[in-house]
């Protein structure tokens, strides 16, 4: 039995039962009609018409029924019988759960489905995905609405959208405007969908750090902590010392709070670069920097208390200043985040949880800044992250997926992650590394022969292929739409990765993602996956353009004119790139930035290399 999120308990009988037509699936509330819906649909691929019906008695293929054991709202016991299948759950999300692993094995072994017993429950209550909205791709409702279904496949039952500024305020109109933002209807809607799948809708709003696009506004500017950072005109981190900083989020968060039912919501708070370092600078001096990170965030703990709200926060500066860990509210959740496969603020859970403080682990799809995923290091960071946190006694995993400069890692890039990441927050100590991304790629894609599990292997293996120790980004990245000025600099942060590649290695590796078919398998009817399957073919051809580019930057760091052969390859590999990418974009996404990373294509291809 192959099952992508490992079960609990699995012990195998004797015989097995034969699923006939009509075939009728039974639940005893009126919610299991979703999940058994699903089931129907994958039934039908087997040759067995269904009917779905909600009732407590009469014959049934499968029956769901409601009792006391197994205990917890996501257990269930899913036993298969020579004469039936029942599933026993105490509560809908544990049928919901019950169902799904009821679809694996139909995947697995069709309508004649093995005598077993299955006794299943999470290692983490909260198992979460944080998918950035604001670093220029805003997904449509119709595409996020898809995602939950995925999602909920995998048994996550949390969905947070990073928002900075992408939420049509009306009291702030300005803040997104020219980002295609985010509706309050759209979030309703989206928040209504989840309920039906189980996952809740937590709300996310950068409050201190990453403000910079709402800092860039006239209306705002003079909020800054340090105007002109980084060449933002009103730095990237509100003033802390400021009451209009205060009486802003108190107005955002009037507005934006109270669309979300889940009691968590999450605040942001890291990453403050320019604290204590301008407007504050005074205070930080008497009082310390993280005294006066501590006062802010007890203010927007108020906040979030009016809002009836558990205040969520980033750790990452309540760690540089331990000692402020016994002064939070102790029902304030600590987001321990890390990215790094075994990075040092990993371990430091420990210090969070014997603070008192509730913790959730926060792992990383090492999607952003690479066009195909930094594949092999994020699923070491996920598994390391999640085997802390049930060491720790954490009551989540949430897997973070970014979109830094620009968001042109392409979604698709990020499902076997979230996957991988759903396993490891399962049932950790059962998620397998090795033989996953070809199950993933067989379950998720329809790759019977492993064709596009090699692919998805060779386009998430670009550091290894380069011969490149890990980073936060992947060096094709930055060097696709590098301006050349800024490229040629000795102080350019990809200049150092790019100048320890080998000679060839990069020609290589486009002539290897330029060979990968991503066509859809024989039979593959669902938008989502042949909308996935697109933006893959998209993420390689972005690559084999930034490697030929790539190399013709090393040859001229080093002094070297490029060869007309290399500048060949690259015009070759950038011909019509820019139109396939806005139509690829456009399946899943609003407009937002797009234009943005169109006119970077563009000005690339129209370099003239001598």
């Amino acid at each position: 039995m192959r099952f992508l999120i490992p079960p609990r308990k699995v012990v195998v009988g004797k015989g097995r039962y034969e699923l006939a037509t009509p075939a009728v699936l039974a639940g005893d509330r009126a919610e299991d009609l979703v999940p058994l819906g699903q089931l129907s649909m994958d039934l039908a691929s087997t040759g067995v018409a269904a009917r779905v019906e909600c009732s407590v008695a009469g014959p049934a293929a499968v029956r769901i029924r409601r009792e006391p054991a197994p205990a917890g709202p996501e257990a269930y016991r899913l036993t298969v019988a020579s004469d039936g299948v029942l599933i026993a759950a105490s509560a809908s999300a544990g049928a919901y759960y019950a169902v799904q692993t009821l679809r694996d094995l139909v995947a697995e072994f069709g309508r004649s489905l093995p005598v077993c017993r299955i006794d299943d429950d999470p290692d983490f209550g909260r198992r979460g995905v944080s998918h950035d909205c604001s670093r220029g791709k805003v997904p449509r409702l119709a595409t996020l609405k898809a995602l939950v279904e995925r999602l909920a496949r995998w048994k996550i039952n949390e969905l947070q959208l990073y928002v900075e500024n992408v939420f049509a305020f009306r009291g702030h109109p300005d803040i997104g405007r020219g980002y295609s933002p985010f509706t309050p209807r759209e979030l309703l809607a989206l928040e209504d969908h989840g309920r039906r799948h189980h996952v809740r809708l937590v709300g996310s709003l950068a409050s201190f750090g990453h403000m910079e696009k709402i800092l860039q506004l006239p209306a705002y500017r003079d909020l800054g902590e340090l105007p002109g950072y980084r060449g933002w005109p009103g730095g990237t981190t509100l003033c802390p010392s400021d009451p209009r900083s205060l009486r802003l989020l108190s107005e955002l968060y009037e507005e934006f709070v109270p669309l979300f039912e889940a009691e968590d919501f999450n605040v942001g708070g890291d990453e403050p670069w320019e604290l204590g370092r301008g407007r504050s600078r005074r205070r930080a001096r008497r009082i310390g920097v993280g005294r006066v990170y501590l006062d802010f965030l007890l203010h927007l703990h108020r906040l979030c208390r009016k809002h009836g709200k558990r205040m969520n926060v980033w750790s990452d500066i309540v760690l540089e200043h331990p000692d402020l860990l016994g002064e939070l509210p102790p029902e304030t959740v600590m987001l321990n985040w890390e990215y790094a496969p075994r990075g040092p603020r990993i371990a430091r859970s420990r210090e969070i949880v014997e603070a008192g403080l509730p913790l959730v682990v926060c792992p990383g799809t090492n999607a952003w800044n690479s066009h195909g995923c930094r594949l092999r290091a994020g699923m070491e960071n996920m598994a390391h992250f999640a085997a802390e946190g049930r060491r720790r006694g954490a009551e989540g995993l949430l897997n973070t997926d970014w979109g830094d400069n620009g968001h042109r890692n392409p979604l698709a890039v990020s499902l076997h992650q979230f996957a991988w990441g759903a396993a490891c927050a399962w049932n950790g100590r059962a998620a397998v590394p090795k033989g996953f991304t070809r199950l993933f790629c067989l379950r998720t894609l329809g790759d019977a022969d492993g064709r596009l599990a090699e692919a998805v292997a060779a386009l998430g293996s670009a550091h290894e292929s380069l011969g490149l120790p890990y980073a936060n980004q992947t060096v094709l990245y930055p060097a696709l739409t590098a301006p050349v000025d800024e490229a040629m600099r000795k102080d350019w942060p990809a200049g150092g990765a790019l100048d320890g590649i080998g000679a060839g290695r990069l020609v290589r590796h486009a002539r290897r993602l330029a060979a990968l078919d991503w066509s859809p398998p024989r039979g593959t009817a669902d938008p989502f996956l042949i909308d996935s399957l697109a933006e893959f073919d998209l993420a390689g051809r972005l690559d084999v353009a930034a490697c030929h580019r790539a190399e013709i930057l090393r040859r001229c760091r080093r002094g070297e004119r490029p060869s007309a052969e290399a500048v060949r390859l690259l015009r070759d590999s950038l011909e019509g790139l820019a139109e396939p990418f806005k139509q690829v974009w456009r399946r899943r996404n609003k407009p937002s930035r797009l234009r943005d990373i169109l006119r970077d294509l563009r000005r690339v291809q129209r370099e003239a290399w001598r």
